[in-house]
């Protein structure tokens, strides 16, 4: 079986999409809020929830922002789809705390409400929690660099591509980094880290600039595609050979796996599923609001790493199989 069939599981800047199949008139309203739309993860999440609820007989509201950090059109929409009556709302944090009170709101109001891809902090904010192991990510694209270099024979000299503080999918990708190499925080291997918002550009930016620091990085961690495509245009910039450096992250993107990860710019990638949390999510919405159980817990959505280049001793699976199972 497929990841993709795996049981588990639009803007904002117009006003709030509906969207509803033929026939019967719907009697469930469910709300997806997503961070933006310039990542092509967010672009599949929004079409698979928006073919669910055609398949489900349901009205979805639909809002995005402009970026992955971007809190207050957030706050707006759960504002917006709680008045429009929605009965459940699915929503990826751009930040884990800042939107709890808005979050709590909803609730307070009768709306079920689960967390995609982006754990709240506290994860009780929320109903549910229908996301990817962060932590696991992490942890699977840093233990592959870890045998990596110890296979190439480096000495690790590591740029850390981050998030934002205060988004926890990015904190727990992090920590689930640091736990597969093998080292602490303050670990001197490390040469320096950066925030990047999950954005291409600001990856490069970020790449040059912890370069100009340390040219002699040879292993990169970014924590989403887009940043580490940016990684890739820095190094090309100063010509380094990109044999010498160990790239990793985690998406699953079909850009990044065909023309990053197949050609070796990437070595690898954690590959998630951000169908199943639609999915699975307009579904368990769709069905808590029709007398079905309400949506408790963590439902975790999937995980694999890809790579053309395996690593001792580190399961991953090839580039065919990611572009089966790529998105976007």
């Amino acid at each position: 079986m497929s990841v993709r069939s795996l049981a588990a599981a639009a803007a904002l800047t117009t006003g709030l999409m509906l969207t509803g199949c033929a026939g019967e008139d719907p009697d469930v309203t469910v709300g997806l809020i997503t961070k933006q739309e310039d990542n092509p993860y967010w672009v599949t999440m929004r079409q698979v929830a928006e073919e669910t609820a055609g398949e489900e007989n349901v009205d979805l509201l639909t809002a995005t922002g402009t970026s992955d950090v971007d809190v207050d059109s957030q706050v707006v929409a759960l504002q917006e789809m709680t008045a429009q009556g929605a009965d459940g709302i699915l929503i990826a944090p751009t930040d884990s705390e800042a939107l709890v009170p808005a979050i709590e709101d909803a609730r307070e109001a009768g709306v079920t409400v689960i967390a995609v891809d982006t754990p709240t902090e506290p994860e009780s904010a929320v109903d549910a929690v229908f996301a990817t192991d962060n932590h696991e990510a992490g942890e699977l694209v840093g233990e592959y660099a870890k045998a990596k270099a110890e296979e190439m024979g480096l000495e690790p000299r590591i740029a850390i591509l981050d998030l934002a503080p205060g988004i926890a999918s990015g904190e727990q990708r992090r920590a689930g980094f640091l736990a597969g190499f093998g080292i602490e925080e303050d670990d001197p291997q490390i040469s320096g880290s950066q925030d990047t918002e999950g954005d291409r550009e600001l990856g490069v930016v970020a790449m040059r600039d912890l370069l100009a620091q340390d040219p002699g990085i040879n292993v990169i961690y970014a924590v989403n595609e887009p940043a580490a495509l940016g990684a890739v245009v820095a190094l090309e910039e100063v010509d380094r050979d990109q044999g010498d450096v160990i790239l990793v992250t985690v998406d699953g993107g079909c850009e990044a796996i065909k023309d990053a990860v197949r050609p070796g710019d990437i070595d690898a990638t954690a590959q998630q599923y951000p169908e199943n949390m639609a999915r699975e999510g307009v579904t368990a919405l769709a069905d808590h609001a029709r007398g079905g159980p309400a949506p408790t817990g963590f439902l975790n959505t999937g995980i694999v790493l890809i790579t053309g280049n395996p690593a001792p001793g580190v399961e991953s699976r090839d580039v065919a199989f990611g572009v089966r199972n790529c998105w976007g």
